[in-house]
């Protein structure tokens, strides 16, 4: 099979995986997508593998066909060297729901299960395309993308990162993650203006002429460690499969028994990787999309209308602080039959007019697997309580979402399929928040960490231990409208 690229605005040429790991976006603005079936896998060849090799088997079927060994000794390099535990995804019991832990590695947050694995896929995509110009990785965040992929990309060789990150909208440790972090290569700057408008940058930066005109001159070509990237998304998929096997394993479901997915959703890149899985074969019934108070995703799932004329909030779940969810084309694009001259049109409503709504029937197919809702702050900490007090297990604030929002659903529905909801982060993330939810006590953020870790016996994650301490090393802070000319002089000084 001749496993090639497309984008889904329909104007992109065919382009091979080590070439879309490097584009990072379609030539037309689009999003790279798979131009070939999804494999469908045998799920009992898979279920007692380590998760270097099950992601080895997953990752390899999106890949030429004589990439395999590439790709197990990238995955070995991300995940089998001690930048996580053995149990890379721990999956833990919170009363009748199973809490997936995707926060173990070098930044505590879920974004480090792809971001550890994607600068492994950019270097052997570079040395198979014989690419010899330096890679500028841009990064847009709203709070965990910003530190994994900074973590990820420090000191790669013919590699440089800048990432964008919202003055006002992260959280303290978040911040303090990102701006000391080490690393030659590395600059981390912050916008005056929130997610959206630096993941807007970002995205034009790659159609921008001048810029092009600039990095052909300096012989430097853009790169994206965001979840616009399919090299950000397809490591995404292989943890849906262990988790599903970590129940087989420990025999609360037999193989074949569907589950239900619960996933906090903010760019939506997490949750389409599971339904990418469910197309390769794993049993899943619902997935279940849970938002903050920025409820942008339950309002489309529930009407099939995106509209992003609406107040922004910062919320107490900052990395959900997003109403541009750029995964969401991807869905689009599959649900309405692949057909890219529909999802052009689409996305050129939502940019002109901040609105597009789906046809009928893509919002039948999409409203057939994916359900939604949201927590507002208050609901956010309510759920942090209720889950600690019925169950001894503390939440950070995104997952509240998810576990308020999954509470919700099995109540109006009276779904009682097994779920597993998606743990993003660590609670230490956002200690304030959550020691707040269970004492009722605002303490500053580092005096939170503390109390938290006395008060509730949960470990503070390594990545963590310390930060108060750590020297401030990026101080660079502009407007949201200065970032094409930031770019363009960061090229410039190559």
């Amino acid at each position: 099979m001749n496993k090639t690229y497309i984008s889904t605005r329909n104007h992109q040429d065919q382009i091979n995986f080590y070439q879309a790991i490097v584009q990072g976006i379609g030539n037309d603005g689009g999003l790279l997508v798979p131009n070939f079936d999804f494999q469908k896998l045998d799920l009992n060849k898979l279920v007692q593998l380590n998760y270097v090799d099950l992601a080895t088997e997953v990752i390899s079927t999106f890949v030429p066909e004589d990439g395999k060994e590439l790709i197990h000794q990238a995955c070995l390099n991300a995940y089998g060297k001690g930048l996580f535990p053995e149990i890379v995804v721990p999956v833990k019991k919170a009363g009748d729901v199973y809490v997936a832990e995707l926060f173990h590695g070098q930044t505590a947050a879920f974004k480090d299960m792809a971001l550890s694995l994607l600068p492994h896929l950019m270097t052997l995509s570079l040395k198979q395309l014989k690419e010899d110009r330096e890679v500028m990785i841009l990064a847009a965040t709203s709070g965990d993308t910003g530190k994994a992929a900074l973590e990820g990309f420090k000191d790669v060789e013919g590699t440089c990162i800048k990432v964008f990150y919202p003055l006002d909208g992260v959280s303290a440790i978040q911040q303090q993650q990102m701006v000391s972090q080490e690393g030659k290569n590395v600059k981390v700057v912050g916008i005056h203006g929130n997610f959206d408008d630096a993941q807007s940058a970002v995205k034009v930066a790659f159609g921008d002429p001048m810029l092009k005109e600039v990095s052909d001159k300096h012989h430097v070509f853009l790169s994206s460690a965001n979840s616009i990237n399919v090299g950000r998304l397809i490591p995404q998929i292989v943890y849906y499969f262990h988790s599903y096997f970590e129940l087989v394993r420990n025999k609360e479901i037999e193989m074949g028994d569907q589950v239900n997915f619960c996933v906090p959703s903010g760019n939506f890149g997490n949750c389409l990787a599971g339904w990418f899985a469910k197309n390769m074969g794993l049993p899943v019934n619902k997935f279940i999309a849970a938002s903050n108070k920025n409820n942008i995703l339950t309002d489309f799932f529930t009407t099939g209308k995106y509209d992003a004329n609406r107040e922004f909030f910062k919320t107490n779940a900052p990395a959900m602080d997003i109403l541009v969810s750029s995964n969401l084309e991807r869905l689009v694009w599959y649900m309405s039959g692949k057909d890219g001259d529909k999802v052009k049109e689409y996305m050129e409503k939502l940019k002109a007019d901040g609105i597009y709504e789906v046809d009928d029937e893509t919002f039948a197919r999409i409203q057939d697997q994916f359900k939604a809702g949201y927590l507002n702050e208050e609901e956010v900490l309510k759920t942090i309580k209720d889950c600690y007090e019925d169950n001894g297990y503390v939440l950070d604030t995104h997952t509240a979402c998810g576990y308020g929002v999954l509470k919700q659903y099995q109540k109006e529905t009276g779904d009682q399929t097994k779920t597993i909801l998606l743990s993003t982060a660590s609670p230490y993330k956002f200690p304030e928040s959550v020691y707040k939810a269970l004492f009722n006590e605002e303490l500053d953020v580092y005096e939170a960490i503390e109390k938290l870790n006395e008060k509730t016996g949960v470990a503070i994650p390594k990545p963590l231990v310390g930060i108060k301490d750590r020297e401030v090393l990026h101080k660079t802070h502009i407007d949201k409208t200065e970032i094409i000319n930031f770019i363009k002089s960061e090229m410039e000084g190559l």
